[in-house]
């Protein structure tokens, strides 16, 4: 915190009572002892108040504050921050700080008020929920200093503006990771699926008995004059792509995040899961073009380019087109893949439109299409009408509610595999599906 300077100004207390010695003159007029009474405390008001300044200003930069803040915000979560307090007065300091806020969080009137004992620190802990990526900035702090008089105050404003990230939910990537490890076993045996042979060549050898006659190497043959065979390397990882969905329908809000942050938070924590389990993880966000691409791999900074990705996703409400999706798809995936389409569908005839290119997607890849239920059409179906219009809500809101059940249908219908998920529980039910196709040997 290199900034520091300071104001000084008169309390409300002095205020206060410099108007009951106005009064008190008002009332000498009529009782002379008053008058005389009102000059002696007037004079012992202004000694009160000099010595009040003394107090405060006798100690150079008294009162210190540093801000603990972490390196970069976790969206959604609750990230905690710190402020500690160093009193170096010689007496009791009554302290109100203001935080000032990034505007995001739209507090004007974040104010901690302390009592800190002379030549002694204290540590304020709160903690704070942003619901949107992008760049937070900590403004100053501002303290008000007062002595037990509090005939006048001292403030301090202290620090300089601070830039932080605000990036995909980070902080939870562990609590999903031991939440994945400890149900694994719920799954029983998993299937150990042979894919074959994969492009990676590893080397020539000798045929032995038992051997795939149709990886016979002729040309290795006849120069060996005996028999020699191709080895391959199996594959065993599996690429996972997670794809969001830009569009103005991703843009409906819950509990203050939009479904398109659940979607970037529930990516993050997916990748993080499928590099776990020796899968390959990439993502890629469309709404009119393709965009945030990032190639499904396994090195050791996978994480950090999707984190980055992620951090950077931003849409203009745009209709999504899903065939430069499906032309895309099939030009730089050659690969059959694992594609979990964050999306969200809110009639059968807005899937219409989309469904030959999820149907063309499914035939080269294995197709999770994850879409949201509209919680708060539960409260209107689940409140008792009281009138006509209730009525008719609730008819509204049940017919919503059979849509959403007849798209996963007609997605089965055609063989797209299908996650239906209120927005607070996607990351969990798209961990769970990718799981179970995986312990399946679907992909």
């Amino acid at each position: 915190m290199k900034k520091f300077y300071n104001t000084l100004f008169l309390n409300n207390r002095f205020f206060y009572i410099l108007g009951g010695i106005a009064t008190l003159f008002v009332v000498g007029f009529f009782a002379p002892i008053f008058f005389e009474i009102s000059k002696v405390l007037l004079f012992m008001l202004v000694v009160l108040v000099f010595i009040d300044i003394i107090l405060l200003y006798q100690t150079k930069k008294a009162i210190q504050v540093h801000r603990n803040l972490p390196e970069r915000l976790s969206n959604g979560d609750e990230n905690k921050i710190s402020l500690t307090i160093k009193n170096k007065y010689p007496f009791i300091a009554h302290l109100s700080l203001i935080e000032e806020l990034p505007y995001q969080f739209q507090k004007r009137d974040f104010i901690f008020h302390q009592i800190l004992p002379k030549k002694d620190e204290k540590t304020i802990h709160y903690n704070l929920t942003p619901k949107e990526r992008g760049i937070y900035i900590f403004g100053h702090i501002n303290i008000y200093a007062n002595s037990a008089l509090k005939l006048a105050t001292k403030k301090y404003i202290i620090g300089e503006e601070k830039e932080i990230k605000c990036y995909p939910s980070f902080l939870r990537l562990k609590e999903f990771d031991i939440k994945n490890f400890n149900s694994a076993s719920s799954y029983g045996s998993k299937k150990s699926r042979r894919i074959g042979h994969s492009l990676e060549f590893e080397q020539i050898k000798e045929y032995v008995s038992g051997d795939d006659i149709r990886t016979l190497n002729w040309k290795a043959t006849a120069k060996r004059n005996q028999l020699m065979v191709n080895q391959y390397m199996e594959e065993k990882s599996q690429s996972v792509y997670a794809i969001i969905d830009k569009g103005r329908a991703m843009q409906m809000t819950f509990d203050g995040l939009s479904l398109l942050d659940y979607a970037v938070n529930a990516t993050l924590a997916i990748s993080n899961v499928i590099l776990r389990k020796q899968d390959k993880a990439g993502m890629l966000s469309f709404a009119t073009k393709l965009e945030d691409w990032v190639v499904a791999e396994r090195r050791s900074s996978q994480m950090s380019l999707i984190s980055e990705a992620l951090h950077n996703i931003t849409t203009n409400f745009d209709e999504p087109d899903f065939s430069t999706l499906y032309a895309v798809v099939k030009r730089k995936i050659t690969h059959r893949s694992l594609l979990i389409l964050f999306t969200n569908f809110e009639t059968i005839d807005g899937l219409q439109r989309q469904l030959p290119y999820l149907r063309a997607l499914a035939k080269n890849h294995l197709v999770l299409v994850v879409f949201f239920k509209n919680t708060e059409l539960d409260s209107l179906i689940d409140n008792e009408a009281t009138n006509i219009q209730g009525v008719y809500d609730s008819i509204i809101a049940e017919k919503f509610m059979y849509e959403k059940k007849r798209i996963v249908n007609e997605l089965k219908k055609y063989g797209i595999q299908s996650v239906l998920t209120k927005p607070q529980d996607l990351t969990g039910a798209s961990i769970n599906s990718y799981l179970d196709l995986k312990s399946r040997g679907l992909f």
